[in-house]
């Protein structure tokens, strides 16, 4: 198993500026090896690297069976709005309605380096703005109002401190 655990918020590395990947070399593969591991070992539907301290522009997504692999990707198309509970791997026991696109299209490069273009709508959607959202240091916090914010704020604090 990965040495590597999961930034819990505030970490700094969360709002870090992400690196483009540029190598795709076996230790690349390796790595995204890991982050697929570390997601479903927390139970998580996506992970980005910026949430195992990595500053890197890669996420993966699991749904219904597949597995996305993200490499330095950009929301090319947006339509409608879905408003529906969230949570995050960075913010355990945070839940919070956040609203999204409803249907989206992303243009990424898989862990080969080979160019991708995925069409997503409903909790695919979601789920690949929201690892995208990590890759430009937004996180779930940052989508929800000033009140919420302020109490999960606090909570994280007082996480940190115990």
């Amino acid at each position: 198993m990965s040495e590597r655990t999961i930034r819990i918020y505030p970490d700094p590395v969360l709002r870090e500026p992400n690196e483009e990947v540029t190598v795709f070399d076996e230790a690349f593969k390796e790595f995204v090896a890991e982050m697929k591991a570390l997601m479903y070992a927390h139970d998580g539907l996506g992970l980005a690297a910026p949430q195992i301290g990595v500053s890197r522009r890669v996420a993966v997504v699991a749904h219904e069976g597949r597995e996305y692999v993200l490499v330095n990707p950009k929301i090319t198309a947006s339509s409608g709005n879905q408003t529906d509970e969230e949570g995050c791997l960075s913010f355990p026991g945070l839940f919070e309605k956040v609203t999204r696109p409803d249907r989206i299209t992303v243009e990424a490069l898989d862990e080969e380096g080979n160019k991708r273009i995925l069409e997503a709508a409903a909790l695919l959607a979601r789920a690949f703005a929201h690892e995208i959202d990590h890759l430009e240091g937004v996180l779930l916090i940052d989508k929800i109002s000033p009140l919420r914010r302020t109490f999960a704020k606090k909570k994280f604090q007082r996480l940190r401190e115990a």
